[in-house]
This record gives structure tokens, sequence and C-alpha cells, in this order.
């Protein structure tokens, strides 16, 4: 395991509340006006995960929730905003 995330620093408590986050987004996801609050926590949750690949300088992280974070919110401009 690594010895990275046996620390519990930041990016450990980062990692989990976001994760927590997402997997409660998602949850939300099927259900019928929950929209809103699925794209807002998943926002919450990518910027998240988005900390969390800075903090350990993983430019996969990074990449995949930089991007992540545009599509989403993309749909919650066109859905609900524009």
């Amino acid at each position: 395991m690594s010895r990275l995330t046996d620390k519990k620093d930041a990016a450990w408590f980062l990692k989990w509340v976001s994760s927590f986050i997402i997997v409660t987004a998602m949850s939300l996801r099927g259900i019928e006006g929950m929209q809103v609050y699925d794209l807002t926590l998943s926002i919450v949750g990518v910027t998240g995960w988005l900390g969390v690949g800075m903090l350990w300088k993983d430019r996969a992280l990074i990449i995949l929730n930089a991007v992540g974070l545009v599509f989403l919110f993309r749909n919650l401009l066109i859905e609900y905003i524009i």
C-alpha cells in the first residue's frame, strides 16, 4: 500500500469526503427532480478530487477532474441557468 494514502493528512481527508459526496450525488442521479442536486454535489466532489490530484501532484487526476468539472459546469449552465 502506498505510504501516501496511509497518512491522515489533508489529502486523505479530502479524498474520503469527496468520494462520499460523489457517491451521494450518484445515488440521486435517477430520481426525478433531483438532477440539480446531483450536478451540484458532483461539482463539489470532483472539485475535491481535483484538489487531491494537486496535493499529490498527480497529472492524471488533475486532468480527469478538470475535464470533468468543465462538463459538469456546462451541464449545469445549459440545464438550469441559461
